[in-house]
């Protein structure tokens, strides 16, 4: 490993990304225009800047940078495009799961993670899985229904 560099694979693409060593992944994303992933409070309790690393939520604005190196990354702009959404994508949208949006895309990526682990969960197991992300907005029953109907349509998927 360099001690400027981190090599990842950032949404399905290998990547070579500057890092400083008190870099945290967030400033490394930001600078690569990834802006999906933002920051609000800093110290990794809001879910904003959620990201998956290998699969698991992680609050990117406290992880060193250099700690992501060789490892999968996933953010909000891998799970779909314009016109071509994922499913979680797909069923924020539907449901109106969000308000002003800046929550969202941690919401997607966290929501996301707890259906690839259980396709079927409780509305419980909903909530506690999405505890560490926080909306202001209050769109939190939008937010439930929208990964009921998530898991709903990769249940017609399978």
């Amino acid at each position: 490993m360099s001690d400027d560099v981190i090599r990842v694979v950032l949404n399905g693409e290998p990547v070579t990304l500057p890092a400083a060593a008190d870099d945290t992944l967030l400033e490394v994303l930001r600078r690569e225009r990834v802006h999906s992933t933002r920051e609000s409070c800093g110290q990794g309790v809001c879910g904003t800047c959620t990201v998956l690393v290998d699969g698991r939520s992680v609050a990117s604005c406290i992880l060193l940078a250099h700690l992501a190196d060789d490892t999968e990354l996933e953010t909000a702009e891998g799970l779909g495009l314009p016109g071509h959404l994922g499913v979680v994508q797909e069923a924020f949208v539907a449901e109106a799961g969000f308000q002003c949006g800046f929550c969202t895309p941690g919401m997607v990526l966290a929501a996301t993670e707890l259906l690839r682990r259980n396709p079927t969960p409780t509305d419980d197991e909903i909530r506690h899985h999405l505890a560490g992300n926080l909306c202001r907005c209050g769109a939190y029953p939008e937010i439930l229904a929208a990964v009921r109907h998530a898991a709903r349509l990769l249940a017609e998927e399978a």
